[in-house]
């Protein structure tokens, strides 16, 4: 049965109102058991539709699922994406609340800031290099408004759960400092990760499918078989090159990108 416009914007409306009350809520794929990637990615646009409605603006996109791990975990074989709106950007060295956000976990990233659009079938690394004004350390803060596993069954949601619930973005910080894209062999652009003072994770950005910016290749693709490009102006999520890190209230982080600066986040 062909999945319909009401009944994205049904689960869109659920995973909104998971959001809002940071109560989870059943894995959309528990109703709707044959939901394609398409559908998925229906249910995210009409979350992103009923945000901007409420008066959100789009300030850029976020890549995930970029390592082979994360894949083979998820059963796929392509990184997915989801938008980023203004209400989910964070300022460096703040204080958040974790009970607001839904089984809240951060990953270390690399976000590009674009200086020119970003479309065409053809794109390449060094397209993505010569559109990008400049790339900043970045944590990504990730939620679950769908259960990860249901409580009762256990089931583990699927990689269509994710991507419903706009591949489980809930806001990004950037700080550090800006790195100009030439000046700098991102790949080796490195970070550790430390939850009150112990170290929990480090990466490099190559991890990220070889270089930062093949994800940005990526998306700019797909968006662009859909008639879609990236903007001037968007801010980019490369993808994580560490584990997800738990959040609990009482936390401290800090994330040293070495040369390329820190700043750290408190959870009340």
């Amino acid at each position: 049965m062909r999945f319909t416009v009401d009944q994205a914007r049904a689960e869109a409306h659920l995973l909104d109102t998971a959001e809002r009350t940071a109560v989870q809520m059943r894995q959309t794929t528990e109703e709707h058991p044959d939901l394609a990637l398409a559908d998925a990615y229906a249910i995210q646009q009409a979350w992103f539709d009923l945000k901007i409605a409420r008066g959100e603006q789009l300030v850029g996109h976020k890549i995930g699922l970029t390592s082979r791990a994360m894949q083979q975990v998820m059963k796929i074989d392509t990184p997915d994406s989801g938008f980023l709106t203004d209400a989910m950007v964070f300022a460096p060295d703040s204080t958040l609340d974790a009970s607001s956000f839904c089984d809240p976990k951060v990953e270390v990233e690399l976000a590009f800031v674009l200086a020119a659009d970003l479309a065409g079938a053809d794109l390449s690394v060094d397209d993505v290099l010569d559109a990008t004004a400049y790339v900043t350390p970045a944590v990504e803060l990730i939620a679950a408004r769908s259960h990860r596993r249901d409580p009762s069954s256990g089931r583990t949601r699927t990689v269509c759960d994710t991507i419903a619930d706009n591949a489980a973005n809930a806001g990004i910080i950037c700080g550090g400092h800006q790195l100009a894209p030439r000046d700098t062999d991102l790949r080796w652009v490195g970070a550790l990760a430390s939850r009150n003072s112990v170290i929990e994770e480090s990466g490099l950005a190559g991890a990220v499918l070889g270089h930062p910016a093949n994800g940005i290749v990526w998306l700019a693709r797909r968006y662009h078989e859909q008639g879609l490009s990236l903007r001037a102006g968007q801010t980019i999520l490369a993808g994580s090159f560490t584990r997800p890190i738990d959040v609990r209230s009482g936390d401290h982080f800090d994330f040293d990108f070495g040369t390329a600066g820190q700043f750290s986040l408190e959870f009340t």
